[in-house]
């Protein structure tokens, strides 16, 4: 399928970023405690497709558990539009709710049992790896 540029970023519009995927997605919703808390729905892309287009200085990180996933947000209005995820430390989970819908053509949603991680996880493994 066809790539597209997306772009994206946090509300105050101090974090701005793009990711090249295709213009129908597939995202996951994730019911572990940071996620159902705050919206996330998981756009798992290579970093080769991400591009951060601001200065990386407005960001500001926290991790937590095992300290491998680093989230990242805005330091100036608190919204996490992409972090390293856990299970792809290799890629960007973007914040679909954080993407420009112009370029949007359909959205898949996925249930991804978070609150299990360790059962689960590995399903995730290699959204992060470019296609070949």
């Amino acid at each position: 399928m066809d790539q597209i540029v997306h772009q994206g970023g946090c509300h105050c519009g101090q974090v701005r970023f793009a990711v090249r995927v295709p213009a129908a997605l597939r995202v996951q919703r994730c019911n572990c405690s940071v996620c159902r808390m705050t919206g996330f729905l998981h756009l798992i892309v290579p970093a080769s497709c991400f591009t951060l287009l601001s200065d990386a200085a407005a960001l500001s990180e926290y991790r937590f558990n095992t300290g491998v996933a680093r989230h990242l947000f805005c330091r100036h209005c608190g919204i996490k539009s992409f972090y390293v995820p856990r299970s792809n430390p290799d890629g960007y989970s973007v914040n679909l709710n954080c993407l420009a819908s112009a370029t949007i053509a359909s959205v898949e949603i996925e249930d991804f049992d978070g609150q299990n991680w360790e059962q689960h996880g590995a399903s995730l493994a290699g959204l992060s790896r470019d296609a070949p």
